[in-house]
């Protein structure tokens, strides 16, 4: 049994995509898989059960990289095929069943669209991420026993998205304070290394001996490892928010110029808190995402700090 498995160029959607890989393999036990997906993404699958290769497609003019994937897999008779891509190649893939994403714009969850290629729109599987023997063992090097960890990312793809640096602080004050969800925690950032030079002041003013400094220090995976050991998770709306909601801990994410209900975090601990202003009516005229300021002034510490405070009652409920 031979699967390949098309996915997405960006992280959080290729995140989002892993509760249909999961499905697929728990309904064929031993399948040899191959993921295809873009260059951001690809260590992500690297502890998947069975996986024989990771085929990384760096977008090329013209669509080019599409004809390296047929290159690279036309040779096979594929068991399933799953497209997540909309690819028009992978009908010249042979393989004996097919899963496709479907064409509509309808506006659901990233997630329950994902799954409508299964047939599992109304019960879609939750996203999760493969963590091998060896990468835990890293991860507990990374972040070792002691006092619970606040997991911080304060960064996004583009800079509309991204909440004040000085918010971030505070919020990690007040969280982190003795009356705060967890008291005298330490606090680990993640973040690309290319990423660094807009929060430095922030990883600065975390004390030495409270902080865990991963900005630009791990792979995406062994982010998700370290992200698994932490108590609760904070950060803009991005792939890495995807990333610690897949690892099952609580998750809140910061919304602004971005719509919640279609990519929220998922699963059983997770929330959002947005801007006052609704994503409709948040961008100015003739908007340049490229070139824009913060869009999330719209969010006060106040705002931030009941709903972590919230989601953290109700995950204490829930496991009591």
């Amino acid at each position: 049994m031979k699967i390949l498995f098309i996915t997405a160029t960006r992280v959080g959607d290729a995140v989002l995509s892993t509760g249909v890989l999961d499905r697929l393999i728990h309904e064929n036990p031993g399948a040899g898989v191959t993921v295809a997906c873009g260059p951001a993404a690809a260590t992500l699958f690297q502890d998947v059960p069975g996986l024989e290769r990771v085929l990384v497609l760096d977008k090329m003019v013209f669509s080019l990289h599409w004809l390296g994937l047929l290159a690279a897999c036309g040779g096979t008779v594929w068991d399933i095929l799953v497209d997540l891509r909309k690819a028009p190649v992978s009908y010249l893939i042979p393989h004996h069943r097919a899963y496709r994403i479907g064409r509509s714009r309808e506006p659901i969850h990233r997630v329950k669209k994902l799954a409508e290629a299964l047939g599992l729109r109304d019960n879609p599987p939750a996203p999760t991420i493969w963590i091998g023997d060896a990468l835990r063992r890293r991860s507990e090097g990374l972040i070792p026993d002691g006092l619970p960890v606040l997991a911080v990312g304060p960064t996004a793809n583009w800079s509309a998205k991204t909440w004040r640096a000085d918010c971030f602080r505070e919020l990690i004050e007040r969280l982190t304070a003795s009356d705060g969800i967890l008291p005298q925690g330490r606090v680990a950032l993640f973040g690309l290394d290319d990423e660094r030079p807009a929060i430095l002041r922030l990883i600065d003013s975390i004390p030495e001996d409270r902080r865990i400094d991963l900005v630009g220090k791990v792979d995406l995976l062994t982010a998700g490892a370290c992200l698994a050991r932490a108590a609760f998770y904070v950060g803009n709306d991005s792939g890495l928010m995807h990333l610690a909601a897949a690892t099952g801990i609580p998750t809140l994410g910061l919304f602004g110029p971005s719509p919640e209900a279609l990519y929220a975090p998922w699963g059983a601990h997770c929330a959002v808190v947005r801007t006052d202003e609704s994503y409709e009516s948040i961008f100015p005229e003739n908007f340049d995402h490229r070139h824009a300021e913060t869009l999330m002034d719209g969010l006060s510490v106040d705002k931030a700090e009941a709903a972590a405070r919230a989601l953290w009652a109700q995950v204490k409920g829930d496991t009591a």
